[in-house]
């Protein structure tokens, strides 16, 4: 919450919301592969497209990774990333702010009890030791707030083991036996497994997918200064099913585009908006 005030003050040299000039409209982005390259920090660029942008409409992004992973990828040391998104939704939106300010929040743990999670994590854990692939390295499973995310190859791989454990999933589909198997096996707890990013899936209650976010955007119609956004387009790269951006964009109340990179993004975005 201590960045509420510096995140304000950023956001006060933009109109109020209900003063952009296509007020009904918002843009959502996922994050890796769509605003920056995956695990890395965003381009100068695509922040000040963003920027230009965010004086038409209202923007924000949606990424099951936290905080803190978004404010190393799209802050900077100045700015939290709070000041530079009208929205910003951290796991899936169960961590949120509008206008820098926290909204309420949603605990994974609390959903699904403390002998659930151990009978799963223990399962997971064995699998991966059991799991024959070229490297493995650390953090294995990361719980969030909202979710737990799994790695079979571990969030504590370079960027170069990164690539190279996600041409040899393409070939061997590691992640996507894993989740089968996962899918089988605890049916009884009303989870999704959602394939995203190069290395790693999430884990969350069914329904906790990235429309989660979307619940936010719909209660700024009932806001004190209203807002009804007629027009919710989505950004993201994993959009086909069984990708984490699937759900978003197959949504009836979004208007999905498909994008291949931050480059992309940025073309699209430039065609749509007169950039």
């Amino acid at each position: 919450m201590a960045a509420a005030a510096p995140a304000a003050e950023a956001a006060a040299v933009y109109p109020p919301l209900s003063q952009r000039p296509i007020a009904n409209t918002v843009c959502l982005f996922d994050v890796d592969d769509t605003l920056t390259p995956a695990r890395r920090s965003v381009s100068p660029q695509m922040l000040s497209l963003l920027s230009s942008l965010r004086h038409k409409v209202a923007i924000g992004y949606i990424s099951g990774s936290d905080l803190i992973k978004q404010q190393e990828q799209l802050g900077t040391p100045s700015l939290p990333v709070t000041s530079l998104f009208d929205f910003c939704f951290a796991e899936n939106g169960l961590t949120a702010y509008r206008m820098g300010v926290q909204l309420a929040s949603q605990s994974f743990i609390q959903w699904i009890g403390e002998e659930n999670y151990k009978r799963m994590v223990n399962f997971m854990l064995h699998y991966i030791a059991d799991m024959d692939i070229p490297v493995k390295r650390g953090t294995f499973i990361e719980f969030r707030n909202g979710m737990v995310n799994v790695s079979p190859i571990g969030r504590n791989a370079t960027v170069e083991e990164r690539h190279a454990f996600n041409a040899f999933d393409q070939t061997h589909k590691v992640r996507e036996k894993f989740v089968a198997v996962l899918r089988e096996k605890f049916a009884d707890l009303g989870l999704t497994f959602s394939i995203g990013g190069q290395i790693s899936f999430d884990v969350f209650p069914t329904g906790w997918d990235k429309t989660y976010c979307l619940q936010h955007i719909q209660a700024e119609a009932q806001a004190a200064d209203p807002v009804n956004y007629t027009a919710i387009h989505f950004f993201g790269d994993k959009t086909a099913k069984g990708g984490n951006d699937y759900e978003i964009f197959e949504d009836p109340r979004t208007i999905g585009h498909t994008v291949t990179s931050p480059e992309d993004t940025a073309k699209q975005l430039r065609e749509l908006f007169d950039l």
